[in-house]
């Protein structure tokens, strides 16, 4: 295609800086998780091309060292960013990226054996062993339309094993021990908004609790399948100019350097050619961030006052709520972390567009993947921050009040409740109505009437004995 003038302090060649000309379309560079994923996929592929007989042993060497360089972050050179400036709005397949990362790889082991940028394509600067072609050497038994499924499934997959699992772990731990300690804090159970039958407070954050440890669960199942990779399958699934042995070699490496079961596409076809798996991973990050709003909107609500609203909860003061009222608190941990909860849905509907037959999956490959992968890896920050700070900054800083509690709960006309297996439903709702018109407690109304003799009454309306069967 011509000549192509690239930068003198970059590391990338010409089908970069093509990319970086076609595509000026969002600022936003393809994730720094997809290009380590790449590193170590472009290592992982150099292994098992020399144990194959492919590739010779000083050629994989030098690709394997290029790669731990970029896995450091290149911070001696000027950082990711600069040597990959990729737009995530470009070809489809991810093509540019590969090819950007193919560049780089070449060039890094130019450099480190005294060659200037670019001369890969000439042995006499490097000799036989360093001569790393981009295409040739460092792409070697692959193309972009396996590569990119693959570096994508596994970005995801780490940034879930390091950085989610664990948020989601501890989150989980900080609500399980708030539902041990407030085990014996009885409140009043409110559905529609409405007073409903007492429940304990450990009850209620035992149930978030719940919550998270499903969210464990389904990470868990996303790792099992995003460890399906589709390397292997060149350029339509067909495994066109690789080894029969290249997938489950590679797959193999993947597995020892990352910690993550890592195994070959049972069909390369659905694995290129469509991305379920992927938007069933997104998927899963919507879920959980559907029960992070839930817990925090539950908390915001419990917590609101702090003299006209519920008030059964004190949340922690982390700053000041108002510039024109003073001493105002409001619950910004919780609003922020379902502003999040909200961009993670919506991060979902973009990636499940992108899985659509007819928009980003057409006949033989998805050609949505940059999309497709970079939201899921926001979602997947987005979803860690929150989990972190919820817990960090509100969960582990909530106290109950007590008092509160007990003085809702025997204000409720649900109260009720517990009359209806001796009394029936008919008179205990004319017992609710009447305590609501005059403005008493079920209590004292049921005492004036003589309804029962008192140890009876207060027997059946013991709030504790309300929040178990029986």
């Amino acid at each position: 295609m011509g000549e192509m003038p690239v930068p003198a302090d970059v590391l990338y060649g010409a089908s970069t800086q093509r990319a970086v000309l076609n595509f000026p379309i969002s600022g936003r560079p393809v994730p720094e998780q997809v290009i380590f994923a790449f590193a170590r996929l472009k290592a992982a592929a150099a292994r098992a091309n020399q144990k194959l007989d492919k590739l010779p042993e000083a050629k994989m060497d030098a690709i394997v060292d290029a790669c731990d360089e970029i896995l450091s972050g290149m911070t001696d050179r000027g950082g990711i960013a600069r040597h990959f400036p990729i737009d995530i709005f470009q070809t489809g397949s991810g093509t540019s990226t590969n090819m950007n990362t193919n560049e780089v790889v070449s060039n890094l082991v130019c450099l480190k054996h005294g060659a200037p940028v670019g001369s890969s394509k000439n042995a006499e600067y490097l000799g036989q062993d360093y001569a790393v072609h981009p295409n040739d050497h460092v792409n070697m038994g692959q193309s972009s339309n396996d590569t990119f499924p693959t570096a994508m499934h596994i970005a995801a997959a780490v940034a879930i094993k390091q950085q989610l699992l664990p948020a989601v772990r501890s989150l989980a731990a900080a609500l399980d021990e708030k539902a041990r300690a407030w085990d014996n804090i009885v409140k009043i159970g409110r559905t529609h908004l409405q007073d409903a039958t007492p429940i304990r407070l450990g009850q209620e954050f035992s149930g978030f609790a719940s919550q998270m440890h499903h969210a464990v669960d389904r990470l868990e199942r996303a790792l099992s399948t995003l460890g399906e990779l589709p390397i292997g399958g060149t350029a339509v699934g067909t495994g066109i100019n690789t080894h029969p042995e290249f997938s489950k070699l590679v797959c193999a490496d993947l597995s020892e350097t990352t910690g993550i079961k890592f195994r070959e596409a049972d069909n390369h076809f659905e694995a290129q050619h469509a991305k379920d798996g992927f938007v069933e991973v997104s998927g899963m990050l919507k879920t959980i961030a559907v029960s992070l709003s839930k817990i925090a909107n539950d908390i915001r609500w419990l917590g609101s006052g702090p003299r006209c609203g519920i008030g059964e909860l004190r949340l922690p003061a982390v700053q000041p709520g108002s510039s024109i009222m003073p001493g105002k608190v409001n619950p910004v941990i919780c609003e922020a972390v379902v502003m999040a909860s909200c961009q993670v849905i919506g991060n979902d509907a973009a990636v499940t567009t992108g899985g659509l037959g007819g928009i980003g999956s057409l006949l033989d490959l998805n050609v949505a993947m940059p999309m497709m992968a970079a939201n899921v890896l926001d979602s997947i920050t987005l979803l860690t921050g929150s989990c972190n700070t919820f817990n960090e900054k509100l969960v582990q800083g909530l106290e109950p009040d007590n008092e509160r509690c007990a003085a809702l709960i025997e204000g409720s006309l649900a109260m009720c409740t517990s009359l209806v297996p001796v009394i029936g439903y008919d008179a205990s709702a004319k017992l609710a109505y009447q305590a609501y018109a005059e403005g008493k407690t079920v209590r004292e109304l049921a005492l004036e009437q003589n309804l029962l003799d008192a140890d009876r009454l207060n027997e059946l309306l013991d709030p504790r004995s309300m929040t178990e069967p029986g």
